[in-house]
């Protein structure tokens, strides 16, 4: 397979299958040349943390290329399915999308998911016609249940958000990618470097999306051309099928016909 070869996201074609945040870097220029960098076609963007218009200083929205990168708002720093529903809908009327990154947090210090307003606020949006794109834990039960609410992707998280520890449970993201089936899967949160973006797709996942990995790298761009290698070889390495692993060695060279055998 090629890395080139399109996949469908809520019904559109993409190339690319890492998504990336947009916020924490040092400054619009470094922002820009990331995202170049990274060859990502989506970002995000924080409803509730930006300036839609209006006031002094150049909105988020005015440095995005939106002919060529789609924008996925985000209900970041919602602490109900109330308050995450009432986001969508002003995301989807200032920008004209229906598409929706979904984060209801269960609490202030971890940032884990509330699995409960999540379902509720999933479910909502759903029926209003948004492409939900649902931010949860990795918790296979909770994901197989949005994918059955009919959300444009399942979103579990590799780690904490913006802790940089990778992937903490790897088990259940194969079993996630066991359960849903019907759905694109994309790990969201966690990831700290390129080998946590490169496991990712080699555990079968669709996509990444990452943030805080890239913006408060030393060399952000540098970091993000890193984790789109890693995604590619991540996936190449998947679709080449690894050898199995053994307790034992095995060796590499034949043994018959050797010498003085």
């Amino acid at each position: 397979m090629s890395v080139a070869e399109p996949w469908l996201l809520a019904g559109r074609a993409f190339t690319s299958r890492l998504l990336l945040g947009t916020s924490r870097y040092p400054d619009a220029a470094t922002l820009l040349e990331a995202i170049d960098a990274s060859g990502a076609e989506i970002v995000t963007v924080s409803i509730r943390r930006m300036r839609l218009q209006g006031g002094t200083g150049e909105s988020i929205l005015e440095l995005i290329p939106r002919d060529r990168l789609a924008l996925l708002p985000n209900t970041a720093g919602c602490m109900t399915a109330k308050d995450a529903v009432l986001t969508a809908h002003l995301a989807r009327e200032a920008l004209e999308t229906d598409w929706i990154k979904l984060e209801v947090i269960g609490d202030d210090r971890t940032l884990f998911p509330d699995v409960e307003q999540t379902l509720r606020a999933a479910s909502e949006l759903v029926r209003d016609g948004f492409q939900v794109f649902a931010y949860t834990n990795d918790d296979p039960v909770a994901c197989r249940k949005l994918a059955d609410l009919g959300v444009a992707a399942v979103m579990p998280l590799g780690a904490p958000i913006g802790s940089g520890a990778g992937l903490r449970n790897p088990y259940n993201l194969r079993i996630i990618r066991e359960l849903v089936q019907d759905a694109p899967v994309i790990v969201d949160a966690g990831i700290g470097t390129a080998s946590d973006a490169a496991r990712a797709m080699e555990l079968g996942m669709d996509g990444v999306l990452l943030n805080t990995a890239v913006a408060e790298a030393q060399r952000p761009a540098q970091m993000a051309r890193a984790m789109r290698l890693a995604i590619e070889a991540g996936m190449l390495a998947r679709d080449a099928g690894r050898i199995p692993e053994r307790l034992y060695a095995q060796a590499s060279s034949p043994t018959e016909g050797l010498i003085g055998t």
